[in-house]
């Protein structure tokens, strides 16, 4: 627990002396909160502030309260995350499902109204490179056991935090020099990808036939950032994907989901399947949570457009675990995944950046794996291989 905390003051939020630090858990996640904490102080930070999201709050309003008042979030809330924006602040996010059935037998509308934790001032400071910020997992027993239902509780979380400690590379007699290798190599295969100049990318598998149009400025990143200060930090902490921002109108066809989602508030989505047409989300489907999932999608006009597409290869860490984490930090970076909502601007350039998607939302779903292909078609139409079998082709 403390190499992680260290990992993710030092190298993922890259903490500086006399930064302000945030870092926002959910109840159950208390003991990491305060090792990252303790660490922060170490680092130098002026001040540390914690916030703790309650899912079972959030039950008594959805079910309880008027239906017009759903949709209103306070304004103080917005307000303190553009402050930290301002402030040049340092923000560190844990994940891992503490209460995954506190929205159980709610109404799927009324509960896909309400959109906390999340808050759209969030993806206005991290557009606008204003905050060094990272996410890293946080084990417990309540996530162990639906990863490793097979096991007895101290089994489960022993197994699990063996797992993060691997994918996060804990194990290394130095996680950041380790970092800085895989970041290296996964710096190559973007810039393999640049080189093609894509003009789409074509995923293929069951369920599975969707084309989605890259931006002429669309670039292909790896996992790490700078803010407008200049200061280097890791936004996911593990991260396997090579990503960018494709044209928000140009996406057409079906995908499935190849894992389940699970939403910052717990609500978990199976068997995820979206069609496009011009770009544009016209049909949401579910085995579960689709009627949540279409709240999300009708928040604003650009939650229903596509703001990333990330590749991901079975090479790395988390994919060779063979295991549903239930934790989108963790099963993004298994397999390639796509995102409706907000774009990173990071991965566009400047010329094309106001044809990026904008939205209050951003809410990345995987729908990648060993039986999807996802090939390149280049500007004159050329069909490009860049993964089969969950393997690099190029």
């Amino acid at each position: 627990m403390q190499r992680l905390a260290d990992l993710a003051v030092r190298f993922g939020a890259n903490v500086q002396k006399g930064q302000v630090v945030t870092i926002g858990a959910h109840l159950g996640q208390e003991e990491l909160a305060r090792a990252i904490a303790a660490s922060a102080y170490r680092a130098g930070a002026q001040f540390v502030d914690v916030t703790y999201f309650d899912p079972y709050i959030k039950r008594a309003r959805i079910e309880h309260a008027d239906d017009d008042t759903l949709d209103y979030v306070p304004p103080w809330l917005g307000e303190r995350m553009l402050e930290l924006g301002r402030m040049h602040a340092a923000r560190i996010s844990l994940t891992g499902p503490t209460s995954p059935g506190a929205l159980d037998g709610l109404d799927p509308a009324r509960a896909g109204r309400d959109q906390l934790p999340f808050l759209k001032e969030a993806m206005i400071v991290i557009g606008e490179r204003q905050v060094s910020w990272t996410v890293v997992p946080c084990p417990n027993p309540i996530w162990a056991k639906m990863v490793y239902p097979e096991l007895d509780d101290a089994e489960a979380l022993a197994k699990l935090w063996q797992d993060v400690a691997y994918v996060c590379r804990l194990d290394e007699p130095d996680p950041i020099a380790a970092w800085e290798e895989r970041f290296a190599a996964l710096g190559e295969n973007a810039a393999a990808l640049n080189a093609h100049e894509f003009d789409a990318v074509h995923l293929e598998g069951p369920g599975t036939d969707l084309t989605i149009g890259l931006l002429p400025g669309s670039r292909w990143m790896m996992g790490t950032m700078e803010t407008v200060q200049g200061l280097r930090h890791a936004p996911n902490l593990p991260t396997e994907e090579i990503f960018t921002a494709p044209d928000p109108e140009r996406a057409e066809g079906t995908i499935r989901s190849t894992r389940p989602l699970v939403l910052t508030d717990g609500t978990i989505i199976r068997g995820l399947e979206v069609s496009f047409e011009g770009g544009r989300a016209v049909q949401v489907d579910a085995e579960d949570g689709a009627e949540v999932m279409r709240g999300r999608v009708a928040m604003d006009d650009g939650a229903a457009h596509l703001g990333e597409v990330a590749l991901v290869d079975r090479e790395g860490r988390v994919g060779s675990i063979g295991r549903v984490f239930y934790d989108t930090l963790l099963d993004e970076n298994a397999v390639t995944h796509i995102a409706l909502g907000d774009a990173i601007l990071d991965a566009i350039a400047d010329a094309d950046k106001p044809r990026a998607n904008r939205s209050a939302i951003h809410i990345d779903f995987m729908v990648g794996g060993d039986e999807v292909a996802v090939t390149g078609i280049t500007r004159e139409g050329e069909r490009v291989p860049v993964l089969r079998g969950g393997s690099w082709q190029v």
